[in-house]
């Protein structure tokens, strides 16, 4: 089985857990044995448990591309858009992507659902059908359609012309009030939940007819210049030939808070205290320091370095503009050799907690307007500067003028108090080159 994760958005609506660079889907709220996963590691084991030799392919931005790594390892196949072009670009430069780079014949189905849904193995068994429906070649395009359990203001609508499991599409309905809703769902309606299958071939096909370039990789570099449309207005209303397949088993979007803490198996995450007051309360904290609930009812509280949350779970759904005025450096971010954490942000000095990986490092790079002072608190490793190499161990200190080039290796797990000394810290005063042998 072909499929193709959409995996895109800032999250902002998870605020504060989730930023430009850890969108909702990596967030690890999910319980499994000691530990918890994140919505993409959920969807990716599942996928595998239901179908062990699944190409799976995410579709997402370069800001993403380490957490993905971080979260999956380096096996899974990524397509990289450049800039954010609405899902036809990303769908068609995915689609270019598996047959130019993966050699995907044209003949294949390809299953295409976004990242994040929270569903059980069914839901992936119904894509291996949605697959096998797809290269029966019946119709152009197959779609996914959910059972609707509720009157959701929040989904677009299918309505099918029959009652059977599979059944052409009559016609799309845009999200309506609730009323209406009501009225769709009396007719038989079916939420739309952004999956569909087709033959590698028919979007290859639709995508140059709609989009000047030849293959890939000129797709690739042209990509900037591509009109912003959703594969929805694109090709999936204009298509005579669709069916849509019916999906009954458990679905949620897990796009706020309210509807978040619906999947959470325990009230609290992290340091948590909740008197026995409190009802339908969930915590999510990040932070070092325990938080206190008591006498609460219906809300959800969230704590990270970028900032604390404290909201009634409804009013929770309402939270983008708020968010969007807010105007903060990421303070917490995943990549693909560790992590770090902003610990404290002076005018003149910032100071981050580093983890490395083991076997990973940074990027052998150069500062032109900083110094850098790394206190390495655990772990082994090798630091290099300007081609010196030297074993680092817990309370060793290495001190870098601005313009020295430098990289850390994590031999085992690796932690470094890096404190960065100048007038003006930026992301953007970097350079990187080839590490020399």
């Amino acid at each position: 089985m072909n499929i193709i994760l959409l995996s895109g958005g800032s999250g902002k609506r998870l605020w504060p857990l989730s930023n430009d660079i850890r969108s909702k889907q990596f967030i690890k709220i999910f319980k499994t044995g000691d530990g918890y996963e994140s919505m993409v590691q959920r969807v990716y084991r599942q996928i595998t448990e239901v179908d062990r030799g699944a190409n799976v392919t995410i579709a997402t931005s370069k800001t993403q591309v380490s957490a993905i790594h971080n979260q999956l390892g380096d096996a899974v196949g990524v397509c990289v858009e450049p800039c954010r072009r609405d899902t036809f670009p990303a769908i068609a430069l995915a689609s270019a992507y598996l047959r130019d780079v993966k050699g995907v014949s044209p003949e294949e189905p390809v299953v295409v659902c976004p990242v994040d849904p929270y569903v059980n193995n069914d839901y992936f068994e119904a894509l291996k059908e949605l697959a096998r429906l797809a290269a029966e070649g019946n119709a152009s395009l197959t779609l996914m359609g959910i059972e609707p359990t509720y009157p959701s203001e929040k989904y677009g609508y299918i309505i099918p012309e029959s009652a059977g499991t599979v059944s052409p599409v009559k016609t799309f309905k845009e999200k309506p009030d609730a009323k209406t809703a009501a009225e769709y769902i009396a007719r038989g309606a079916l939420w739309n939940g952004g999956v569909f299958a087709y033959k590698l071939g028919y979007v290859l096909g639709r995508a140059h007819e709609l989009l000047d370039f030849t293959d890939y990789q000129d797709l690739y570099q042209r990509y900037g210049t591509l009109p912003k449309i959703s594969f929805d207005y694109a090709v999936v209303e204009k298509e005579p030939k669709i069916q849509v397949m019916r999906f009954a088993g458990q679905w949620k979007d897990m796009g706020t808070w309210n509807t978040l803490t619906e999947a959470m198996e325990e009230p609290s995450i992290g340091k948590a205290i909740l008197n026995g007051t409190c009802q339908n309360v969930h915590v999510l904290n990040e932070l070092d320091v325990p938080v206190l609930c008591m006498g609460l009812h219906d809300v959800v509280v969230s704590a990270s370095p970028e900032g604390i949350l404290v909201s009634d779970k409804e009013q929770s759904s309402y939270i983008k503009p708020y968010v969007d005025a807010i105007d903060q450096q990421v303070m917490f971010a995943e990549k693909s050799w560790g992590s770090f954490r902003v610990l404290d942000v002076e005018d003149e000095s910032m100071t981050i907690k580093v983890t490395l990986n083991p076997g990973h490092s940074m990027n052998y790079h150069s500062h032109s307007r900083r110094d850098e002072v790394w206190n390495v608190i655990s772990g082994r490793g090798r630091a290099i500067v300007d081609g010196m190499e030297q074993p680092v161990q817990a309370g060793d200190v290495i001190t870098m003028q601005a313009g020295c080039r430098h990289t850390i290796i994590a031999d085992t797990e690796l932690k470094v108090i890096e404190v960065q000394l100048g007038k003006e810290i930026s992301v953007h005063d970097k350079q990187k080159f080839p590490l020399e042998d």
